[in-house]
Formats: structure tokens, sequence, C-alpha cells
């Protein structure tokens, strides 16, 4: 991909753009907070987090390691995992956050497919030995040393185009691809702090993810610490009860998390018993934000949640905020800066008009847009549409601006040979008053016959009466858009950061 026309200047260091300053203007304040069960919690300032960073940086290059080269992070979440992130980026490395959830063959084809040449480790983490052999490989004791040794003087002279951060996600193939990213992409973030999170210096942002998804990265960190705000995450059993509790313990004045999060905390939380005085408003990306969990937070909470949509090859571009009204059933508009146009499916590079579906489509002069995908050249030249990156979402801006997703284009289901958007129908069966949750896709019924299906969860007390609901989206959906078919579930299969499987959909056992 060529250079965007960024505005980072040409030198430019992700670690010193969130540590440096702060260190200078706020060491005492508290820039990381990790909290565990109860009221214990481990706290870190500005100027402890800079100087550890560039001890562990110090550390790093002292063991030989060169510009460029890649630092696997396995471990759980902790503040080392952070210090580790942004020691790779202040030594002039490439972090690679991995899950501390993956088996050892999944670790070992990350750490083959990238060349790390290195592999930190926390404390029980399952690690192949013979994998890991012919790389350097560091544990917990390590890593403390490191933060007590001597610290490089300054952050690493990098250009703004240097990688910085190598993230695996979901391939065409059945194996992950890296997406590489530069310093740059994280002044590729500024639009998101006020148009989405709407972050000041005077937040404590608490976020619910775990430290090896992008979304808790950025969010959680990143963005905290390039506004000089504190940033509070969590290591304790994952009790959605939890979370009203941290609100209030620590004051944050915003939360960021899933979903499917919000949805488990309003059924099993004591909302009325914490004090929520402090927070501003919720924040939420990953998958959809059902419009009817939208409204059932507000009414609990009095607290508007704000919705953004994003991708691992450019995280957040699309959002409702302090700046722009939330619209149910809309992730929001492009930021302001933003470059985002519907491209038809094929053919012309021309944008779509307003209301017309088709590919969701970023400029290439996006200063977020990753490098490109590590060792797939040919990945990366199908994504590319003239000037314009499209990842393979499907979408359409209406006349006010406001982006209606309609899905992946490889999740496009064939229906009496019209192509039908899942998160249409999903959006139709999640209105009616017996569902919680719906996951659609295609259901083979015989070797050359595929129908729609819904995978209801339903609400407690609910009947699962499949012709009420088929009867509603009849009502509601064209013919050859209507599921043919309801199956109830328990629940729906997720990832480990809760998006909803499709395609693992059908595989799972029916509530009798």
């Amino acid at each position: 991909m060529t250079r965007p026309d960024a505005s980072p200047p040409s030198r430019f260091n992700a670690a010193r753009h969130c540590l440096a300053d702060n260190a200078r203007l706020r060491p005492d304040k508290v820039a990381l907070i990790m909290a565990g069960s109860g009221d214990e919690a481990l706290s870190l300032t500005f100027a402890e987090a800079d100087r550890a960073v560039r001890g562990i940086a110090a550390g790093l290059l002292a063991l030989g390691l060169r510009a460029g080269d890649r630092v696997m992070i396995r471990m759980g979440n902790e503040a080392d995992y952070v210090l580790v992130y942004f020691g790779a980026l202040a030594a002039g490395l490439v972090a690679l956050p991995s899950s501390p959830q993956l088996t050892p063959a999944e670790a070992a084809f990350l750490m083959d497919d990238s060349g790390a040449a290195a592999l930190v480790t926390g404390a029980g983490n399952r690690l192949d030995a013979a994998q890991a052999a012919g790389r350097i490989v560091l544990g917990p004791s390590e890593i403390a040393a490191m933060k007590r040794a001597e610290p490089i003087a300054d952050y690493a002279d990098t250009a703004a185009d240097d990688p910085a951060t190598l993230v695996y996600t979901s391939g065409t193939t059945s194996r992950p691809k890296g997406v590489l990213h530069a310093h740059r992409a994280i002044r590729g973030r500024q639009p998101m702090h006020a148009h989405w999170l709407g972050l000041t210096e005077a937040d404590v942002m608490l976020h619910a993810g775990t430290m090896n998804w992008t979304y808790t990265l950025g969010v959680g960190i990143t963005d905290p610490w390039s506004c000089g705000a504190t940033s509070v995450l969590y290591d304790g059993p994952r009790d959605p009860s939890v979370w009203p509790a941290l609100i209030a313990r620590h004051g944050a004045t915003l939360f960021a998390a899933v979903p499917s999060l919000y949805r488990q905390i309003l059924k099993y939380a004591d909302l009325a018993g914490c004090d929520l005085s402090r927070l501003r408003h919720g924040c939420t990306a990953g998958e959809a934000l059902p419009p009817d969990l939208l409204e059932a937070w507000t009414r609990a909470t009095g607290k508007p949640i704000y919705e953004a949509l994003g991708m691992s090859e450019i995280s957040t571009y699309v959002s409702s905020g302090p700046t722009i009204p939330v619209r149910p059933g809309s992730p929001g508009k492009p930021q302001p800066g933003r470059r985002v146009a519907i491209l038809p499916l094929e053919g012309a590079d021309a944008p779509l008009p307003a209301g017309e579906v088709g590919l969701l489509a970023v400029h290439r002069t996006e200063p977020g847009l990753m490098l490109g995908y590590w060792n797939r050249p040919e990945e990366e030249a199908s994504v590319m549409r003239g000037e314009w990156f499209a990842g393979g979402d499907l979408a359409s801006l209406d006349e006010d601006g406001y982006l209606w997703f309609q899905g992946r284009n490889d999740d496009l289901m064939n229906a009496l040979g019209y192509r039908v958007s899942p998160n249409e129908v999903e959006g139709v069966v999640s209105l009616h008053p017996s569902v919680a949750e719906v996951g659609v896709a295609e259901l083979s019924v015989r070797a050359d016959l595929k129908v729609i299906a819904a995978f209801v969860v339903l609400k407690p007390g609910a009947e699962a009466d499949g012709a009420a609901i088929l009867a509603w989206c009849g009502e509601r959906l064209a013919a050859y858009k209507c599921p043919r078919e309801i199956r109830f579930l328990e629940a729906l299969p997720r990832t480990a950061n809760g998006k909803v499987q499709r395609k693992r959909l059908a595989e799972q056992p029916a509530v009798a």
C-alpha cells in the first residue's frame, strides 16, 4: 500500500506519544489500575509506567533484538502485558499481542507465521518448548528484572510508517492472517476521541475486555493514555455483576464493553445498588447494538450507549457519540475527517448514492489504515479497489450520512436467487417480544437445498413458538427474506470477544 497522507510528523513513536508527555506533565497521576476481585487493585502512575516501559525496551534491545523484530506476548490480563506491549514499541520492535487461551498449536502457528524473534509469557501459560526453540523466551522474572534495570534514555526514533503492531485476525483460509500496523495508527485514532468516546484528560475509562483484543488495547489503554486519562482494567472472575461495582469503586466516567455484556449486566447485576453517578456514558463495539438493548440500558441507568463500527485493519471509524446523535439500529456516521464510501460489489470504483447497499470502503489516505497483511500479498490485493480499501463489510449510507450495516459479504445468504443479509433478518426477529438473542444463517436441509434459519435464545418465561416468530417475520420481511425454520438454543456460539459465530449456529444442539 502507498503511504497515507497522514497527520503525524514523519518521525513518530506510538509509545512516546502515549507516555513521554504524560510522564513529564502529570507524573504522579494514575495511568493504569488493574482491579481484581474484592477491593484489591494495582496502580501505576504515568511516571512509573514510563520508567517501566523504557526499562523493558532497554532489556529487549540488550538481548540483541533489532528494529522490526517481532515480540509475541502470551500473557493473561495483567499490568505487565501493557508494559511489554509499549516496551516493544518504545524499542522500535513490533509487538504481537496474543491470547493466553490459544492452544500450543495455535500459538506455534503465530510464532512461525510471524517469524517472532522473542516470546514473552505470563505465569501459567502453556508453551510448546519445541516450537519455541531458537527464540528468546522471557517469563515474569525476566520482565521484572528489566523494569528495575537502567532504561533507555529516549524512545526509539521511528518513522510514522515504521511497523509497530502485528495482530492476527480471521483470514479467508482456515489460518489466521496478520494485520500489520504502523506507529501512525495511534494518531489515526484521534477522531474517535471526540466523536465516539468524548474522551478528555479528566476521564477514567473502565474496559471490560481482555488485553489481547485490539478493542481493549486501543479503547481501554491507548486512547486514555493519548489524552492523559486513567485506564482501569480487570483481572478477576468474569461475573457480569462485578462491572457496576467496579464503575462505582473507581469512579469510571466511561465504560466500554460488547453489547452482549451490557445485556448480561442488565440481567444479573444490581444496577440500582451501585453509584453510577460519575458514569457519563457507555461505549460499545465488536457486534451490532440491538435497539431494544440500547433502550433497556438507557431506561435502567439514565446513561446512553454510543456504538462504533470498525475492523482490525483500521479500528473504529464510524460511530455515534457526543457529536453524533444516536440513531437506533445504526452504528452512527463516519467520524469527521474520515473518507468513507459505499462501492459496488463488482465493477467500477465510483461510490454508490445514498440508500444503495454495497461494500463499505475507506480511502487509502486514512492514517489509521494498516500497512498491509503479513506475507499475504494476494489477500492485500483483494481488498484494494483503486484508491479504496474494502474489507468485505456490506452497508449503506442514508441521506443523513448514517451507516446501516448489512453484514459481511461472505455472510450473505442466497435465497431463491436473491442475496439476503443475515443482519436484516436478525434485526426483525430480535424485535419479537419473546426473543432475547438471535443469529441467522443458512441451514442445509438436503444435500442440494439450503434455507434461511433463525437460531433464537428466548427471554425468560417465553414460549418456544416458532410459528409465531415466522408469522412475525412474514409481516415485516419480503417472502424470500423470511426464515424457513426457527431453532431454539440455550445460547448463541460466540468468540472469546463476544461476536456471534454464524458459521457454528447449525452445529448447536436445539432446546427440546
